[in-house]
């Protein structure tokens, strides 16, 4: 057995690209990459980053560092300041929740194939079973192809509570327990992370073209739709789930139809409308947003 999750751990290492994949389709599918990147980036730029709560956890770092060096007064001094950046944040109407203080994008694509993926699977079960769940993981771990934004936000309903109670701490020469709140405040931050998946995309973006081109090139097109056919299939292997009532199967058998009509009288503009509002809307309903 043994053997076996060696040689299954090997393979997932030499990844294989999809080879049926033609350049041309190839091309497209890094070009809906790079388009959903550059989305990812907009959006990015469009969360609004807090100064004030930027600035207060400065000065609560700040604080620490001053309490390391044993003072407290300079200590004091800088909570009381953080407290009053806050406290503006707070003093605005209907202020939210969490307060984004970061963003980012990550951008992760599994660079194998439908088999690819079948074997990694077969390996993580394989070591499950023998207890290796920290080796299971890092099989795991590389079965993602999406994009991520993501957020750290300061959550307003505890961080300033955690400043005046650590205050009120410094203030009473409770210099430990100041220490030990400070220092859980900055572990309360919340990390939201909205997950767009990479090979969904690359399907909506193929069948878009496979429309612009099916009545010039048809073998372009159905190149196109065969690539999308297959991004759709390592989405379901790689588990991205959609809250569509549209299934998998059903964008799959939408496909193939319109496969069949490029091959014979080529009238599928109404089929490519059809299904590229499904895709749209089951790519849409796809997207997580998840809590850290």
């Amino acid at each position: 057995m043994k053997k076996l999750i060696l040689s299954a751990v090997a393979s997932i290492m030499l990844l294989s690209p999809n080879v049926l994949a033609s350049e041309a389709s190839k091309a497209a599918s890094n070009q809906a990459v790079s388009k959903a990147k550059l989305e990812a980036k907009k959006q990015q730029n469009e969360v609004k980053i807090i100064k004030e709560a930027v600035e207060a956890v400065s000065l609560t770092q700040e604080a620490l560092k001053a309490l390391e060096k044993g003072k407290r007064d300079e200590a004091i001094k800088e909570l009381e300041n953080a407290i009053g950046k806050l406290e503006v944040v707070l003093a605005a109407p209907n202020a939210p929740v969490l307060i984004p203080i970061d963003s980012s994008v990550e951008v992760v694509e599994f660079p194998g194939s439908v088999k690819d993926i079948e074997i990694a699977l077969i390996t993580v079960k394989a070591l499950l079973k023998e207890n290796k769940i920290q080796e299971a993981r890092r099989v795991l771990n590389r079965l993602r192809s999406e994009i991520v934004l993501k957020t750290i936000n300061l959550p307003l309903a505890s961080y300033p509570a955690a400043l005046k109670l650590a205050a009120k701490f410094l203030h009473e020469n409770r210099v430990d327990e100041a220490n030990n709140v400070l220092n859980q405040a900055l572990l309360t931050f919340v990390e939201v992370d909205i997950i767009t998946p990479i090979p969904l995309l690359k399907a909506q973006f193929l069948v878009e073209e496979a429309k612009k081109i099916a009545k010039k090139d048809k073998k372009k097109a159905l190149e196109y739709l065969k690539e999308a056919k297959y991004s759709l299939k390592k989405a379901e292997a790689l588990g991205y789930t959609s809250e569509s009532d549209t299934t998998y199967k059903t964008l799959e058998e939408a496909i193939e139809k319109i496969e069949k009509e490029v091959k014979d009288k080529n009238e599928a503009e109404k089929l490519f409308e059809d299904l590229i509002e499904k895709l749209k809307e089951f790519k849409e309903k796809a997207i997580k947003s998840i809590s850290k």
